[in-house]
């Protein structure tokens, strides 16, 4: 899963590659005569496979195996998962992460031969040096295979961060096509509605998005988070501190549901800011302190720890000052 998000407020945001340790926002049950239940844990499971393969848990993006072709994802919740692996010169494969899984997973991956897979792999790649190749490699992909959901995507992608918005939709609707109620797909097209300035057509595409994936969209979630934001915003900048806060009341809800879906992935690192970022706007600072906290639990060692204790610090004395 991929994101185009853009910097502000002085918060130091990269484009995502859109693309996911679950923030667990659970309540607690009682049940009749079963007191004191102990807590769901948590597992950590290692993925071994070939080096630098891509690695997505539930279509999240997890990162990629190291040198030894080995990545760790700490804190996988509860339950049956999906794991997807692709690696260049290699057939994806997924399988099932069963609930009883954990420790060390070998994957074994498969040389492919297959002309459109291997373009698409390369299209991929170029994703992030050279948009007009990317282009070309997606679109000889296609033409390999005409009915190539993930590569009309990531062709749609491209083309929307090139502002070829008509290119890009016709992709989403072709991906669309061949693979009916595709929820990434919605996702895309209401990212595109957004650049377009169609507020309503990107409000009920990203909806519909989260609906095809049975509330399970991180990025459409994102992408409503970004746009109730924006639309905040924007009713402060006119004076109506009505709409200003009802609108940062609903960004705040997506992002949050953002953050918890991401479950720790990279692209969850800029979203805990954005969501910080908005309970700040709201005044709400115990809530955004609490956010970073978080923050800095689930990404102890992330290059952004620095600021984030830093906006914690400024915070506290900023409510201090207030309650003096």
């Amino acid at each position: 899963m991929k994101f185009l998000l853009n910097s502000q407020v002085g918060l130091n945001v990269a484009k995502l590659s859109f693309c996911l340790a679950i923030i667990l926002l659970s309540s607690s049950t009682i049940l009749p005569q079963k007191k004191n239940l102990p807590p769901v844990q948590a597992r950590e499971i290692t993925i071994v496979s070939e080096p630098n393969a891509v690695v997505w848990l539930d279509n999240i993006r997890r990162g990629s195996t190291d040198e030894a072709g080995k990545l760790t994802i700490k804190s996988v919740s509860a339950g049956k998962h999906t794991l997807r692996l692709r690696a260049d010169g290699f057939k994806e494969i997924s399988q099932n992460l069963l609930p009883t899984q954990k420790g060390d997973l070998k994957i074994a991956l498969v040389k492919t031969a297959d002309e459109a897979e291997l373009a698409f792999q390369q299209a991929e790649k170029l994703t992030s040096s050279s948009r007009e190749k990317a282009v070309e490699m997606y679109e000889k992909a296609i033409a390999l295979r005409p009915n190539y959901p993930e590569a009309l995507l990531g062709l749609a992608r491209v083309h929307s961060d090139q502002s070829n918005f008509d290119k890009a939709l016709e992709a989403v609707k072709k991906a669309r096509k061949f693979r009916p109620g595709y929820a990434e797909a919605s996702a895309v097209e209401g990212r595109i509605y957004v650049s377009e300035g169609n507020d309503e057509k990107a409000v009920a595409t990203f909806k519909r998005a989260i609906t095809e994936g049975k509330g399970f969209q991180p990025e459409a979630h994102t992408g409503l988070g970004l746009f109730y934001k924006d639309k905040a915003e924007g009713f402060a900048s006119e004076g109506d501190f009505e709409n200003e806060k009802a609108n940062y009341l609903i960004a705040a809800g997506h992002l949050k549901t953002a953050v918890s879906q991401l479950a720790g992935a990279p692209d969850a690192i800029v979203i805990y800011q954005f969501l910080g970022l908005v309970y700040e706007q709201m005044k709400d600072f115990e809530k955004a302190i609490a956010v970073y906290e978080d923050f800095l639990r689930v990404f102890p060692d992330s290059s952004e720890t620095t600021a984030v204790r830093s906006f914690i610090e400024q915070l506290k004395k900023q409510m201090k000052n207030e309650n003096l």
